[in-house]
């Protein structure tokens, strides 16, 4: 496996422009010739898949959903970066680059990075333009507000409900092109294969979640805009039906997997309740502008949280960084939450839990003005608590929520693969170890809306591709190994029930494994033990699952189970991964790695590197490559939000 970046030359805030200008491109009677497709209809998938399309290619399109709009970009809250200093405040484009470099921990590719940043003005610009309602001040100009890991306001908001609004921009610019039969749009459909032909990416197999049919098609190029994997850990604030099964299956094709183990924990979710919850709700990072992070003082104390006065509560985030208080990274709140409920000073039934108070916000800017910013998410965790944080503070704690890691691509956005493209959540390049809050909307659209495009020209125009159809016997032996794989997953079921377990039962055994040994504190004990422990799993799985029904029919739970054989793979790169990573950084804390103060101590000596993972085979331990990062314009220094 080669690892070729392909940053291009000179300064860093004219790479992007003489890039652009460089590559190749396909003129527009050419494109009409073209055929991509793109799978998923998040943020980055919809807005790749309408940019393809008015540029004239024939775009095809695929989702598990029944509507685009059900993607899981729809659940985004808080808000979404740009660099437009509207506040006057000091922002700039190398402030957004600076922070976010910083907010990853020094373990992101400088060139993607500024990109990033240059083009975050240009997607406000266009989201105005389609009508998306950004909140606005008095005089009729752009809100923000802040998030953490910046001193900034940078952050454009609809409410609490901006990855909503954001998709529906993208989802009229993707409607107008499958009107204008540019983008043909496949519903219900779950990528089950990547195939290659003459070891490029020319086409796709699917599986109609309704019928259960195979079907096959072909394409110049693949985009994968598919989320995720957090649910790996069976309880996350991710879409239930969000998965690995796409970036996984891209994988064994030969597409290098990169820093699996950089996995986010986000400090404001509604913690878990029971045995028999099947996800998470995410409280906006946003809540943290105007809520205040306290636990009581005295470990064990249950009083009502009204009634414990001022001299017995720890502000534990503004005592300890008093510079950025509760907008710390998402890492840093998460990390302290945990060590506040370790030491005894949890709250709630669980005891796994503090408090976000808005008391002295609602004191200070009335009722009104706090339920006109956050009114939405009230009425959320109201419905799901049935307690009103306008009365008695929330109840949040640290959960799984989103994954740095992905699959390996180059400044083109290309992966190990030639001619398979990643995007969005599905790739690893803008974050680093940790992503700062409301950065996740804007990678998506950057790469939809403005890079992949570029990407896609250049690799067409660069590229001698051979005509190819899905009746060919690369297609038909893809589908063969499907089906093969489809009849494997049953094959445990035909005993009956009797001393079988469900998927769900054996997914939320990977979870735990995965949450108490490679979760927020990670150590090689622990990790060496999760994977002796794996395999245990995984025979359980193979040999002891049931999963009612057949394969030619709607099957939940044969979808879920095929989500989950993946899970269990890919589960042990995550391992290897946390392993080999013998430093903290970012959402990656080895205890063994610490500073005085217990932050996370990065080594930079040794470990200044992407990890990507090549597969080997079945059974064969994953090859480690490594991209050297080097960094010319910022200088990485040890974290400090104090």
């Amino acid at each position: 496996m080669e690892l070729n970046s392909h940053v291009p030359e000179g300064p860093l805030a004219e790479k992007w422009d003489k890039h652009r200008f460089s590559a190749k491109l396909v003129n527009p009677a050419n494109r009409r010739k073209h055929k991509v497709i793109v799978v998923g209809t998040g943020l980055a998938g919809a807005s790749a898949s309408a940019t393809l399309a008015e540029q004239g290619y024939e775009v095809s399109t695929f989702c598990i959903q029944d509507s685009p709009r059900r993607a899981h970009s729809i659940a985004a809250q808080g808000g979404i970066n740009a660099a437009k200093n509207y506040q006057n405040d000091g922002d700039s484009i190398w402030r957004l680059f600076y922070d976010t470099i910083k907010g990853g921990d020094f373990r992101s590719r400088e060139a993607n990075v500024y990109r990033l940043a240059q083009v975050s003005n240009n997607i406000i610009d266009q989201c105005v333009a389609q009508g998306v309602p950004f909140a606005r001040e008095y005089g009729g100009t752009l809100a923000n507000r802040s998030f953490g890991g910046a001193q900034v306001s940078r952050t454009f908001y609809a409410r609490g409900q901006t990855g909503q609004q954001l998709l529906l921009g993208a989802y009229s610019a993707l409607s107008r092109q499958i009107k204008a039969k540019k983008v043909t749009m496949h519903t219900r459909q779950e990528m089950m294969e990547l195939v290659l032909v003459d070891g490029k990416a020319r086409g796709i197999i699917t599986r109609d979640i309704i019928s259960g049919k195979l079907e096959s098609h072909s394409a110049d190029a693949v985009i994968l805009a598919t989320g995720g994997y957090g649910n790996a850990y069976f309880l996350s604030t991710n879409a239930m039906a969000s998965n690995v099964t796409a970036a996984w299956r891209a994988h064994k094709m030969g597409a290098g997997f990169a820093n699996p183990c950089f996995v986010q924990i986000h400090p404001t979710c509604i913690p878990v309740h029971g045995d028999y919850q099947s996800k998470l709700t995410l409280m906006s990072e946003s809540l943290r502008n105007d809520g205040r992070v306290w636990v009581p003082k005295k470990p064990g104390d249950t009083r009502n949280p009204a009634s414990i006065p001022e001299e017995d509560r720890d502000y534990y985030l503004e005592n300890k960084y008093p510079s950025f208080g509760n907008l710390v990274p998402r890492d840093v709140a998460s990390r302290n939450a945990k060590e506040q409920c370790d030491a005894g000073k949890g709250v709630g039934s669980t005891h796994l839990a503090v408090y976000l108070d808005f008391a002295e916000a609602i004191r200070r800017d009335g009722e009104a003005t706090i339920l006109k910013k956050y009114g939405n998410l009230f009425q959320m965790y109201e419905k799901i608590t049935d307690s009103n944080p306008l009365h008695e503070p929330m109840m949040i704690y640290p959960a799984v929520h989103y994954t740095m890691g992905g699959l390996w691509v180059d400044y083109n956005l290309m992966t190990t693969i030639p001619g398979l493209f990643s995007i969005g959540e599905c790739n690893f390049s803008d974050h680093g170890a940790n992503r700062l809050g409301a950065s996740a909307l804007m990678q998506g659209l950057a790469d939809g809306y403005f890079i992949v495009g570029t990407s896609i020209a250049n690799y067409l125009g660069s590229t001698a591709l051979e005509t190819v159809n899905n009746n060919q016997a690369e297609f038909s032996q893809s589908e063969h190994n499907v089906q093969e794989r489809l009849q494997k997953l049953l094959r445990s079921s035909e005993g009956g029930p009797e001393g079988k377990f469900t998927v769900d039962e054996i997914h939320k055994e990977l979870g735990l494994l995965l949450w108490d040994h490679c979760g927020m504190a990670r150590n090689k004990e622990g990790l060496e033990k999760a994977l002796l422990e794996l395999p245990a799993i995984q025979d359980k799985f193979w040999n002891h699952l049931y999963i009612p029904g057949t394969g030619e029919e709607l099957n939940q739970s044969l979808e879920r189970a095929g989500r989950l054989a993946d899970f269990l793979e890919f589960a042990e790169i995550m391992i290897h991964d946390a392993l080999d990573r013998e430093e903290s950084c970012g959402c990656h804390l080895r205890e063994e790695s610490q500073t005085e103060e217990n932050e996370a101590k990065r080594n930079d000596a040794q470990y200044s590197y992407v990890s990507v993972w090549e597969h080997q085979g079945e059974g064969e331990q994953p090859k480690l490559h490594k991209e050297m990062l080097t960094f010319a314009d910022v200088t990485p220094s040890q974290r400090s939000y104090k």
